[in-house]
């Protein structure tokens, strides 16, 4: 898309919402071609011993375009200082609450979402993670009003692309990220003069990505080698799928399948070593881990895995958790 050709419009005051790395490539273009008067992102968070303070994705962005970066806790509680800077737009992605009314009303112009699925298809947080999981062929933006409820507003447009065999969560989250951009401002021309659809979605559709808890990464080697491959993918590189070995946390970064079937072995058992990894029985037939991380341990291609395992033949008869 070429961004120094798009229709410029400084008048309308925009108020825009977001939090990681996805919603930057938005913010960005938005900086470029409108009035973006405000970012609301979420607080700062502190990591490691020392408390290091690390700032969102969003709020570097609007640092380095010295624009007024505003940090509630709740919505539902500090929002005083958004309805003063008397928005017309206030636009979302990726920004982790949901508005309460008195905000959603406020803007002239509404409040639109830039979500990552066709709606209804995958509503919540991990719509990215769950295209993959579901073994969904396609997926894409929608552009979206904005309600008191998850993701269940009048549909503007939708933009789809296909989910390739070779993708990942990260792959397919770069792609979906530069599609939202592009989706956003190929519409926001039509919202701002009004000649926009609005489309009611069929809740009956509706599917739901929930945002992914810990218990969700674990790999179950009882289903099926398609879903197991594919929750490698949809976890990958962030969070990542996990399983147990001998105890530990083993997290499983690229997998793929193979035609082999070992009926003779447990679900989670090790089936044979690879000149590229080591297998895995499941519930039909064997998945192949290629990159791996043990705990406590550095990310590693899979043969350099196996070729620190002193005893082998031990480990051919290990069953993973």
């Amino acid at each position: 898309m070429d961004l120094d050709n798009i229709k410029v419009d400084r008048d309308v005051r925009i108020v825009f919402m977001g939090t990681p790395d996805f919603a930057v490539p938005v913010l960005e273009a938005l900086i470029k071609n409108y009035n973006v008067r405000a970012i609301i992102t979420q607080p700062d968070k502190k990591i490691g011993r020392e408390g290091k303070v690390i700032y969102s994705a969003v709020k570097q962005v609007g640092i380095d375009n010295t624009i007024l970066v505003l940090q509630p806790e709740s919505l539902k509680i500090s929002y005083e200082d958004i309805l003063a800077l008397e928005p017309d737009l206030i636009i979302t992605c990726a920004y982790g609450q949901i508005l309460p009314e008195i905000i959603l009303n406020a803007p002239r112009l509404g409040c639109i979402n830039v979500h990552a699925s066709l709606l209804p298809k995958l509503r919540g947080g991990a719509p990215i993670n769950y295209a993959i999981i579901n073994g969904y062929s396609k997926t894409g933006i929608t552009i979206m009003y904005m309600n008191n409820k998850m993701d269940e507003g009048d549909i503007i447009t939708q933009r789809e692309i296909d989910i390739l065999p070779t993708d990942n969560a990260t792959s397919l989250h770069d792609k979906l990220k530069y599609l939202g951009r592009d989706l956003l401002l190929d519409t926001l021309p039509s919202i701002i003069d009004g000649t926009n659809r609005r489309l009611k979605q069929d809740n009956s559709e509706a599917t739901y990505a929930f945002t992914l808890k810990r218990s969700d990464e674990r790999l179950d080697f009882s289903k099926t080698r398609r879903e197991v491959n594919n929750k490698v993918r949809g976890l990958s590189e962030k969070p990542g799928a996990y399983c147990l070995l001998n105890g530990k946390i083993l997290k499983i970064y690229e997998s793929y399948v193979t035609d082999n079937i070992f009926p003779e072995l447990l679900n989670g058992q090790i089936t044979k070593l690879y000149h590229d990894g080591f297998g895995v029985k499941v519930q039909n037939g064997e998945v192949v881990f290629k990159i791996v991380q043990l705990e406590g341990k550095k990310k590693m291609l899979a043969v350099d895995f196996i070729n620190g395992i002193n005893d082998k033949n031990k480990f051919l008869n290990t069953v993973l958790e």
